[in-house]
């Protein structure tokens, strides 16, 4: 597992195995940025970029330097992207990273040379995206260490605040738990998890409901989709409330499904191999609730994860159940591998209900429709409220975890859900009618009455980069509530 570490001198990096110098291509062409470097080291840095290419994405290059660093490489970024990409070209970055291999062996170091201050934020999460924490394999000695230095406009070197160096760490570890094996990552291993990754948080409380219990607190749903499995499903509920907090409650819901079997209507083929990252969401509000924790919120918070196993056994749940969800509703089961929306609308109203939260954002791997909605690298997005819609936009923009709206229209995706016995079902009649927003529409079905403002954020594309977890979702809910 490689280390990450930042520092305000330059000369820190330059005493290690590798050095990776990131910048936009007219920013290293200009070369002013390069003189903080020994002239024999600027000098290889302009040669690299005799012809060197960015594309559209990003290219890296390097080369051996015959001196302390021994290698050196330029990682070369557009000038220019899109409107709906991220203006610090956050996955530009993780992507010269990775194509440099950067961090992943010995005592190495990386120059940032950002257009803004505020892009060192998504910048840095972005190069810790490309440095996965969890290995089972045998650990290279010594242990990898990657030291960051940036630098802004007018040559100033740029600090990496307590809201950095916390998104950086918490992202690691939601990726670090989607990693995990399921047999190891099962929902009372996230409790525990939860448990020590928010160790040391100051007024922070946290609580479980689990197993039979949940009935008992009428979370229905969940109780049904998780009873099955040898470990219990639970409610773990995380509490902050800080000194002279504002009078708003903000509640982060997430879906945990440790590992998705499918249930009774079992998963086929090769489409169970990598379900153990549909606990994505509840990752990224972990992570997202121990930034904002830790670096400073001003909000009433709340964090709710939903943990259970879809998992098969002579208890399982059933096509044809029915089952009371925490809002009062009825839901008839026909596809038992919905299970995500059920989860999360026992956890949404608990939120609204219980906690009292004005505004609720939930987190999911929810549907495999919304990678052909919005992509692998932006995340669906739907909200009752366009303000609220606008707010994730921008929060995505300025974090590197991007968003894209989806329609939110209820009176177009209420009939998908028709149900003979029952107020609704939990899958829809036609999987061609905007399927993302029709599972959305089923969260926020057990709260339209709240009056609570609600955005669902659906990552199932982002929240894996090939066949590691990202941690998408930490950088964009803790920006979102700081914009509140």
């Amino acid at each position: 597992m490689t280390k990450i570490r930042f520092t305000k001198s330059i000369s820190r990096l330059l005493d290690g195995d590798y050095l990776l110098i990131v910048g936009t291509e007219s920013t290293l062409r200009d070369g002013a940025l390069l003189d903080c470097l020994p002239e024999e080291h600027m000098r290889l840095a302009l040669d690299l970029l005799t012809d060197l290419k960015p594309g559209e994405r990003g290219a890296a290059a390097g080369t051996l330097t015959g001196s302390t660093p021994r290698k050196l490489a330029i990682g070369v970024l557009p000038d220019s992207v899109s409107r709906h990409n991220s203006p610090a070209r956050a996955e530009a970055i993780r992507r010269v990273v990775s194509l440099s291999s950067t961090g992943t062996r010995g005592k190495a170091g990386l120059l940032l040379l950002l257009d803004e201050p505020e892009h060192l934020l998504p910048a840095a999460n972005a190069i810790a995206r490309a440095l996965p924490m969890y290995h089972a394999n045998k650990p290279p000695k010594p242990e990898p260490i990657l030291t960051i230095a940036a630098m802004g406009p007018g040559e100033r070197t740029l600090t990496a605040n307590a809201q950095v160096k916390a998104t950086v760490e918490s992202s690691r570890e939601a990726a670090r738990l989607v990693d995990f094996p399921p047999s190891e990552m099962h929902p009372g291993k996230m409790q525990k998890e939860a448990t020590r990754i928010l160790r040391g948080c100051e007024r922070v409380t946290r609580k479980a409901i689990v197993g039979n219990r949940l009935l008992d607190a009428g979370l229905g749903c969940l109780h049904a989709v998780g009873r099955t499995a040898l470990e219990a499903p639970r409610l773990v509920v995380l509490t902050h409330k800080p000194k002279r907090a504002t009078k708003k409650h903000i509640a982060l819901v997430g879906k945990g499904i440790t590992y998705d079997t499918g249930g009774l209507s079992l998963k086929t083929g090769g489409h169970m191999v990598g379900m153990k990252s549909d606990m994505g969401g509840a990752a990224a509000v972990l992570g997202a609730f121990n930034v904002l924790a830790r670096s400073g919120c001003r909000h009433n918070l709340s964090a709710v994860l939903c943990l259970a196993e879809n998992a098969i056994g002579p208890t399982a749940y059933k096509p044809d159940d029915i089952l009371r969800a925490h809002s009062g509703l009825s839901v008839e089961v026909n596809n038992t591998d919905a299970e995500g929306r059920l989860v999360l609308a026992d956890g949404v109203s608990y939120a609204a209900r219980v906690l009292g939260a004005d505004t609720i954002l939930d987190a999911a791997t929810l549907t495999g429709a919304q990678l052909v909605a919005t992509g692998k690298l932006h995340a669906g997005l739907m909200s009752n409220d366009g303000d609220l819609e606008d707010l994730m936009v921008e929060a995505g923009r300025a974090s590197g975890d991007l968003v894209h709206p989806l329609p939110f229209a209820p009176e177009f995706y209420k009939p998908e859900f028709k149900s003979a016995v029952a107020d609704m079902r939990n899958s829809v009649a036609n999987r061609a009618n905007a399927q993302s927003s029709c599972a959305g529409q089923f969260i926020y079905w057990h709260i339209e009455d709240t009056g609570a403002r609600w955005a669902h954020v659906d990552l199932a594309g982002p929240s894996m980069l090939g066949k590691r977890a990202s941690g998408f979702g930490v950088a964009l809910l803790s920006e979102a509530v700081r914009r509140f």
